[in-house]
């Protein structure tokens, strides 16, 4: 994988806006957001239908530990970072901007009105905000913030502050925070302790549920050092950690804050107990993995079934000093496949695309790169209960029927699957399939390249930043070019490719997303809606601009509830399996887990994110036992 990344938030002010106006059936759509929440009065926390697990009050999550010990470095190795943040270097420690490469976990610095609870699928509970309270029409909320709130310079939080950041990222933040703001048409302070945040009607329905995750900054900080990536200095947050010692493209250092200030309540009680979460920056994976084995990192998710397979054997693993371990996935889907460019003109037509999958032969790669480590993906949804299965049930049937005529042909009936190999590497009939399909859409082969009607060559190139990807060029590649297409891979810097990735600059990229248990049109958006398309820094990596699709994801963001929501992504997911935007890989039901045997940890696993930083802690004797102390 050449990244993960994490999708629940997230775009300019601009008048990309108007791209998938005209093709929403805004009329089709419930208005009534939050229909089955109580306006007017004081709520500790939301959720999308309205169920809570935890009553007013509550004195800590369940799966928290506040009886864990405080102490202890935790030096690991990130799977999933947010923005412009980067695992193989950093330029910058603004993690809230599109420019620059920002160190993984920024975010810890900073407090937000309201936190996930991650053993509820999409339920929010106040931290900065003791409450929250709707408006009769539910497009404005009102948090009443904590007067114990406090900066790290010990300057309290105040309504001026919250207005301030949310109306800084609107206009200045990552694409990703941008969109979930693009309906927000106030955000103002009512004294010291109020806050309100009006949206026009038009945001989806479960919008608030992201944006009050957002991070609040100084007012008075950000006024004086500025908001941008051109300098290293850390921006002042009120989160549980701060930035301590660093060296740029080195390593970075977060120094726990002892006297955090909601140290004691429910929604952050229990959690944060490293002194110090510590992370190193590396080449590439394999100098990571020997910092691993030499014991300069101690914990480590581990994303390349070889290594997994073969690499685990020295001298820690076989004294027991480094465990391995298997710990299970969270209840969320993953996409992660291969990503063909339709900026290109090469990869518009979608029977090109379907050539192209029928070129990768993930039976021969699973067995002989993978050690048949994993399970075929076929779904955008992979992994969940809105994933699409066989011929449509009469509740999706009744929603395709609206597209008859717009939604690709295959759609409507079985779920489209990834072809399947004879396992050969080199399967004649899905080769002369993707000939013959390359051929319909226009291209003839001349000198063995194949070339269109301007006479331009099919060239593809695969770019990628770790050579470990060079490996899936023994099959996947020679098939490419055994059916005409000019490809290769380009191995190029963190740096650049981070900067072409923001900027869709490629024909193909590898790229793995996590969304929410319970997706949102923001989410989606990010990924798969036209208003994304166009702007540089969202996820939306295929070009992917179909009215189809857009209204997809509007009836999703407007579901009143779970079942009308699980229909509505089933249907979205037939109808991008036919588009065939993206190449599905492969995935795991678990987390393939290596660290040094130092750490406590409760069983009591969330369902639904796995922060190990914030539930893991440092136990002295078994660190004295490995000489780790």
């Amino acid at each position: 994988m050449s990244g993960r990344a994490t999708v629940p938030h997230r775009l300019p002010r601009r008048d990309f806006l108007s791209l998938a106006g005209a093709a929403i059936a805004t009329p089709l759509l419930p208005r009534d957001v939050f229909a089955n929440v109580e306006t007017g009065t004081p709520l500790h926390g939301l959720s999308a239908f309205g169920d809570l697990k935890y009553a007013p009050g509550f004195s800590h999550f369940d799966y928290a530990s506040p009886e864990a010990p405080k102490g202890g470095t935790f030096n690991f190795q990130p799977g999933y970072w947010y923005y412009n943040q980067n695992v193989l270097t950093f330029n910058t420690l603004n993690a809230f901007v599109r420019t620059g490469d920002a160190p993984p976990r920024m975010e810890i610095c900073f407090d937000s009105l309201m936190v996930r609870a991650y053993d509820e699928p999409d339920a929010i509970y106040g931290l900065l905000a003791e409450s929250v309270t709707l408006s009769d029409d539910r497009n404005g909320f009102t948090f009443k913030l904590r007067p114990e709130a406090r900066f790290h310079d010990g300057s309290p939080v105040t309504a001026e502050d919250v207005a301030f950041s949310y109306n800084l990222l609107k206009e200045k933040g990552h694409p990703q925070l941008q969109l979930p703001l693009t309906e927000m048409t106030e955000a103002s302070a009512e004294g010291s302790d109020l806050v309100h945040l009006r949206f026009s009607g038009r945001q989806s329905r479960r919008n608030i549920l992201t944006v009050a995750g957002y991070p609040i900054f100084s007012k008075a900080f950000v006024e004086e050092n500025g908001f941008d990536s051109s300098r290293l200095v850390p921006v002042l947050g009120s989160g549980p950690y701060k930035v301590g010692r660093f060296s740029a493209g080195r390593y970075v250092e977060y120094e726990r804050v002892a006297d955090y200030w909601a140290r004691e309540l429910g929604p952050a009680k229990g959690f944060n107990h490293f002194d110090t979460i510590r992370i190193d920056f590396y080449r590439d994976r394999n100098a990571g993995f020997e910092a691993f084995k030499k014991g300069d990192v101690y914990w480590r998710e581990e994303f390349t079934a070889r290594v997994w397979a073969t690499g685990y054997d020295f001298p820690a693993i076989r004294d027991g000093r480094v465990v391995q371990t298997y710990i299970p996935g969270e209840k969320r889907p993953q996409l992660y496949g291969l990503v063909l460019n339709q900026r290109r003109e090469q990869f518009k037509d979608v029977r090109v695309r379907e050539a192209i999958s029928l070129c990768f032969d993930f039976e021969w790669t699973n067995r002989n790169l993978f050690y048949d480590a994993y399970a075929r993906s076929h779904s955008f949804f992979e992994r969940s209960l809105y994933m699409a299965e066989g011929e449509p049930s009469p509740e999706e049937q009744a929603l395709l029927d609206r597209f008859r005529g717009e939604a690709p042909e295959a759609a409507f009936g079985e779920a489209v699957k990834q072809p399947v190999s004879d396992g050969s590497g080199r399967d004649r009939n899905n080769l002369r399939r993707a000939r013959q399909l390359l051929t319909e859409a226009g291209w003839t082969p001349r000198d063995g390249v194949l070339h269109n009607e301007k006479g331009t060559r099919f060239t593809l190139e695969y770019l990628v930043r770790d050579e470990l990807f060079l490996r899936q060029d023994a099959s996947f590649g020679e098939n490419l070019r055994a059916i005409g297409i000019d490809a290769s891979t380009r191995v190029v810097d963190a740096s650049q490719y981070q900067s072409r990735q923001n900027a869709f600059d490629f024909d193909m990229i590898s790229m793995a997303i996590g969304l929410t248990a319970t997706p949102d049109a923001n989410g989606l958006e990010q990924i798969f809606h036209s208003r994304t398309a166009s702007v540089e820094g969202t996820y939306n990596f295929a070009g992917t601009a179909d009215p189809v699709v857009d209204e997809l994801i509007e009836i999703a963001g407007k579901a009143k509830s779970r079942d009308e929501l699980t229909v509505t992504l089933k249907v979205l997911d037939r109808v991008l399996r036919a588009r065939r935007d993206w190449i599905p890989n492969w995935h795991l039901t678990n987390h393939r887990v290596a660290h040094w045997d130092m750490f406590g940890y409760s069983e009591n696993k969330p369902d639904y994110f796995f922060p190990v930083e914030s539930l893991w802690w440092f136990e002295q004797e078994k660190a004295k036992a490995i000489g780790k102390a």
